[in-house]
């Protein structure tokens, strides 16, 4: 019953909840495009020209605010968005998507064909692991995504290029800021105004390879 009452509160919640109107009104497949839009007002990042990596793309709201800012006039992209994602995407207008692990070599392999030797400017990671309710799993699975995508940040980026990275604080936390640090010359936590209080998620930018 307990159950219940709190499913029927969470969907009353996202129902009243100003971001998720607001997404619907611009269009965004999720409220968690403007989490990406505050950090990267804030940070001076996502501009026109860039080279962008999307991880744990799906629905595709990120890829959406991506193109919104790096649009021509014409419609078409000045710079390149590339999403990934282990689930199906709905098509964006001007956004490669390439579905699979990019663990896997044949991912790789694709994603090379796509940027043609080029480093990217920005890897932006809104993934987040399947979590169980057993904190010390949970921690670890969250650690692992982020070194997932801190490792692959490190492998691909310019060397002035940035990570924004969905992170949760718990016990791990501190150990992936440390991590960051010692490959990074800048890391900042954020925490979006469209981020819910209640939730322990928090962005780490990281910038300027080491």
């Amino acid at each position: 019953m307990a159950k219940k009452k709190f499913s029927k509160n969470w969907v009353n919640q996202h129902i009243q909840d100003p971001y998720v109107k607001l997404a619907q009104q611009k269009g965004y497949r999720a409220r968690a495009a403007f989490k990406l839009l505050e950090i990267v007002e804030t940070e001076k990042l996502l501009n026109p020209g860039d080279i962008v990596v999307d991880l744990g793309s799906a629905p595709g709201s990120w890829s959406q605010l991506a193109r919104e800012r790096m649009k021509r006039s014409d419609g078409s992209v000045n710079g390149q968005i590339i999403a990934l994602d282990m689930l199906e995407m709905e098509p964006i207008a001007g956004v490669s998507f390439l579905l699979g692990d990019f663990r896997e070599d044949s991912v790789m392999e694709n994603l090379q064909a796509q940027l043609q030797g080029q480093k990217v400017d920005l890897v932006m990671s809104d993934m987040a692991p399947n979590l169980t309710g057993v904190a010390s799993a949970d921690s670890a699975r969250i650690a692992h995504v982020c070194e997932l995508a801190q490792d692959f940040a490190i492998r691909h980026l310019k060397p002035e290029g940035a990570l924004i990275m969905k992170a949760f604080h718990g016990s791990g936390f501190s150990q992936t800021v440390k991590n960051l640090k010692t490959q990074f010359k800048r890391v900042v936590e954020r925490k979006p105004k469209a981020s819910r209080d209640k939730s322990s998620e928090t962005f780490l930018v990281a910038r300027g390879l080491k």
